[in-house]
């Protein structure tokens, strides 16, 4: 929201996602950590397993963004190629990180076969994402961090990662809720304090279905300055009454 602010953007990887047999989560829980440290998510893709999409949507966001976070690939099967995908996008060799193995080695014993020493593999000059849930480490490289799909361990390699972040201003959100009405209904104020306070967002997100007093529509206030957001708010509910509009401060 302000230039200040780092941005981010996450890259979702698998075929499982694509196909609906899995329902991400991960993109939710990102935005939330994101959000608490202001740091803007301003983007996000999903891509199958396959290497050259993976390394060209790499590529495009790590470009664009100051940070990006990936989830999904970097387990011990055939289909988990993430970590495949990553050395190729930085041009990097994919040699198996000593520390990397130790924790697999300390973890698995003699169960350490061939299959879950892949996950020892990490991009030349990348340093490892602490999991601690199953030990079998992410990683960083450049400004990309790449985490576990599985939501538990994803979540989890987060704590890891907070510090490696430079933080911004937390965006502040308040919510007035009006029902009985749809969008149609209060677009025109929405947009008339959309465009006198220019440094805020406002949203509109519609809820319910059916007859008058069962729909509604939730107006979202956005913005790094608290007391401008504050007075925005108090400004828009002030508009809703005169129009006849009842609202709920949530």
């Amino acid at each position: 929201m302000t230039e200040s602010s780092p941005t981010a953007a996450v890259l979702i990887i698998g075929d499982e996602v694509l196909s609906g047999r899995t329902q991400d989560t991960n993109l939710t829980a990102i935005a939330r950590f994101l959000a608490a440290l202001g740091i803007d998510l301003l983007e996000a893709r999903t891509v199958g397993d396959r290497e050259a999409q993976i390394v060209e949507a790499l590529n495009a966001l790590r470009a664009g963004h100051d940070y990006v976070f990936t989830t999904g690939g970097i387990g011990p099967t055939h289909d988990d190629i993430t970590a495949e995908a990553v050395a190729a996008a930085f041009g990097v060799d994919l040699p198996e990180h000593p520390a990397a193995l130790a924790l697999l080695e300390r973890r698995y014993g003699d169960r350490l076969n061939a299959a879950r020493r892949r996950m020892a593999r990490i991009p030349e000059g990348g340093t490892l994402i602490a999991n601690p849930v199953t030990d079998a480490p992410g990683f960083q490289i450049g400004n990309v961090f790449v985490m576990a799909g599985v939501p538990k361990i994803m979540t989890a390699m987060l704590e890891d990662v907070a510090r490696r972040l430079r933080k911004g201003a937390v965006v502040h959100a308040r919510t007035v809720r009006v029902t009985g009405v749809g969008e149609g209904d209060v677009a025109d104020l929405l947009t008339a304090a959309a465009a006198a306070n220019r440094d805020l967002s406002f949203g509109s997100y519609p809820f319910g279905a059916g007859t008058v007093g069962e729909i509604g529509t939730n107006l979202v206030v956005r913005g790094r300055d608290e007391a401008a957001v504050e007075a925005a708010v108090e400004r828009l509910r002030a508009d809703l009454a005169a129009a006849g509009i009842a609202d709920v401060l949530t």
